[in-house]
């Protein structure tokens, strides 16, 4: 019996490869949270960095409540059951008035997990509009793989600027608005993509990737995974400390460490290696 999700819901996932909009957090727990990133933000005087925008659940106590919010897990637990680890949490700031987009991509074409049982949760802390560069997705594309293009174009917010080598026009788009607290899922192989913020306000949304215990990673010997529900029978993922206080020192010392080793995921096979990641 589903914890969250109606089996309509969760046929919908299944069919159409995402759901949105789902109920995640209340909106003053999201204005919550991005108060806090803002504050940082004012204390290091300048947005959020490359260094912190990936892996942020080892370095702040508030993204670590996020990622392990119990009515969410309830919902990621109808689609991939109860064993859960969550493999990365990362933010996706668009500045108002500013041309930065995400290209159209299919993750699991370069992060190396073995299968495509992972499941993307981005939840807004600022309105997701269209008008602001929401994320959108292609339905049913979670059933076959597309090869991609790796632009390097500077205003696309992916590692590698990857593309997929298809007319997208030709596809059936769909857009998922969100308000804060809202949340849209996706499957890993899902394409989606989001346009540059046109609004006066700055998109942010924060990312979280959960996927069940038994997942490898197979572009690199040591990857890490935080523990967010159930158990862990397999052991294929470091799990890492979970932060005391914001930026407590093991907890940025294992963030660097896993940092890292994402960085070299992401670029594994790619003949240009961006160091700002």
């Amino acid at each position: 019996m589903s914890k969250a999700l109606t089996e309509a819901q969760v046929a919908h996932y299944r069919d159409r490869g995402f759901l949105s909009p789902v109920s995640a957090l209340t909106a003053d727990t999201a204005a919550i949270a991005r108060a806090k990133l803002e504050e940082h933000e004012a204390q290091v005087g300048g947005v959020l960095g490359p260094l912190h925008r990936s892996k942020s659940h080892l370095l702040f106590t508030w993204v670590d409540d996020i990622m392990r919010h119990d009515p969410l897990l309830d919902a990621v637990e109808d689609l991939i059951g109860p064993n859960i680890l969550c493999w990365n949490t990362i933010f996706w700031i668009k500045e108002p008035r500013t041309e930065s987009y995400v290209g159209w991509h299919q993750d699991l074409q370069y992060w190396g997990l073995d299968n495509d049982e992972l499941v993307s949760v981005w939840v807004a802390l600022s309105p997701a509009t269209e008008q602001s560069g929401c994320m959108s997705v292609m339905p049913g594309s979670h059933r076959e793989l597309i090869d991609h293009d790796e632009t390097y174009h500077e205003n696309n917010l992916l590692t590698r600027g990857q593309e997929l080598k298809i007319d997208v026009r030709d596809r059936e788009i769909v857009a998922m608005p969100l308000q804060p607290g809202e949340a849209s899922f996706h499957n890993v192989k899902a394409a989606h993509g989001s346009g540059p913020n046109r609004s006066d306000d700055r998109r942010i949304g924060l990312s979280m990737h959960y996927m069940p215990t038994h997942t490898v990673q197979t572009l690199a010997e040591w990857d890490s995974a935080a523990l967010v529900r159930g158990v862990d029978e397999y052991g294929h993922f470091e799990h890492g400390p979970r932060p005391e206080y914001d930026l407590a020192p093991d907890a940025v010392a294992f963030h660097a460490k896993a940092a890292g080793a994402l960085r070299e995921i992401v670029y594994a096979g790619a003949e240009q290696v961006d160091p700002t990641l």
